[in-house]
């Protein structure tokens, strides 16, 4: 094995040990509805609101998203990993099947959210960079759906757990 390849592949079991948010990006418009499960997203700026979202450059869903414009950030909380396997592809249901798993609905921006989300961020694409292996999507938000439920879906060392909160006794 190379030494670039074994330090690239050191650097993926670093990323592994990172806790990340477990959220599904959708989108729909002339190009179409799809949605894809990624954790490479976080925010940029709170003025104006702006969030960062990676993708793989393989993915077929980067046209999609690209010739659409704009995507919505799902954050699941943790009873919604079937649905992150789902749009993770680790599923047989196709994508069109997704959609009528659970209950989604049109966000004011047209965007499909799914309901029973930490939260749901949907805004128009600003910024697309290559960088990589990946299309890096800088979204400016211009819709926020906060929701009660508190306990999160983390990914973590190649799997899924619950982030569960807790609450001090008062």
């Amino acid at each position: 094995m190379s030494q670039e390849n074994e330090h690239r592949l050191r650097f993926r079991d670093a990323m592994a040990s990172l806790p990340a948010a477990v959220n599904i990006i959708t989108t729909d418009g002339p190009a179409g509805r799809c949605g894809i499960t990624a954790t490479a997203v976080c925010s940029v700026t709170d003025t104006p609101p702006t969030l960062l979202v990676c993708i793989n450059r393989n993915s077929a869903m980067n046209p999609v998203f690209q010739q659409n414009g704009r995507l919505c950030i799902n954050v699941l909380n943790h009873k919604q990993e079937q649905m992150a396997r789902h749009f993770a592809g680790m599923t047989d249901i196709c994508m069109e099947d997704r959609f009528r798993v659970e209950e989604w609905y049109c966000g004011m921006l047209g965007l499909p959210v799914l309901r029973h989300t930490l939260t749901s961020l949907a805004g128009e694409i600003e910024q697309i960079q290559s960088i990589g292996t990946h299309q890096v999507y800088l979204v400016q938000i211009k819709q926020i759906a906060l929701s009660e439920a508190d306990n999160g879906l983390i990914y973590f060392k190649r799997n899924f757990h619950s982030l569960m909160q807790e609450i001090a006794a008062v």
